[in-house]
């Protein structure tokens, strides 16, 4: 149990760095997933195993994902969508784990994947667009809304911020709090619940990043779509 949303724990020091135990947790699942995904694309081949099935499964699921949220082939996003929903769900998930504090129960792995999401669309939104016409959607539909479409850029980070470090740490808290006053069967419920509730706030937050992401292409989507219609 988290003792204060705000309070880590550091472990131990890399000269004057402090490295606390979120950030462990966070090195840790990172590597889970390397290994998992070195693991599991070892031996791909024409005829799949179960394995495999269960991962072109996985894949193509992001992938129609992508195209219905984003209007955009995957390929290009595959890999920044897939690695954000897959980190944050193993995180969610690790709270189940005794005496693991989620990292994405702590507002700072919360900022930075917030901003990793703020700087992918910059960068997707510059290089489908290029810098003047990106620049130019800020003054969309007058030059009086540049402003406001700043700071919309800046809030809706931020709004992704509390909206996953909220209903994780708030999920944390009650099952450790549960599981202090009531016994160790009793909470069991709602370590189901926040399993579930693990799951969809990854979900969440990986649909907002594309939806985000998406919006920077918008235009270039449509045009894009025009053309292949007039092509037809």
């Amino acid at each position: 149990m988290i003792a204060s949303p705000l309070a880590t724990a550091t472990l131990f020091h890399i000269g004057p760095i402090g490295v606390s135990a979120p950030v462990v947790a966070t090195w840790a699942i990172m590597a889970l997933l390397a290994g998992g995904s070195a693991w599991t694309t070892r031996r791909l081949s024409l005829t799949p195993s179960r394995m495999q099935t269960v991962l072109e499964l996985v894949v193509s699921t992001i992938d129609d994902q992508i195209r219905d949220t984003m209007q955009a082939e995957p390929e290009r996003y595959r890999a920044l969508v897939g690695t954000l929903f897959l980190f944050i769900l193993v995180s969610n998930w690790s709270s189940l784990l005794p005496g693991v504090e989620p990292p994405t129960a702590h507002v700072e792995t919360d900022a930075a994947l917030a901003l990793i999401v703020f700087c992918a669309t910059i960068f997707y939104g510059i290089r489908t667009r290029g810098l003047g016409r990106y620049l130019a959607t800020f003054a969309e539909p007058t030059w009086i809304m540049i402003p406001l479409n700043v700071v919309e850029q800046i809030t809706r980070t931020f709004s992704l911020v509390v909206r996953l470090f909220g209903n994780v740490m708030s999920g944390v808290f009650v099952v450790g709090i549960v599981l202090s006053l009531a016994g160790l069967l009793v909470p069991i419920p709602l370590m189901a619940l926040d399993l579930l509730t693990g799951a969809v706030q990854a979900y969440i937050f990986t649909v907002l990043a594309m939806v985000f992401i998406g919006a920077a292409l918008a235009e270039n989507s449509a045009n894009t779509s025009s053309k292949q219609a007039g092509q037809q």
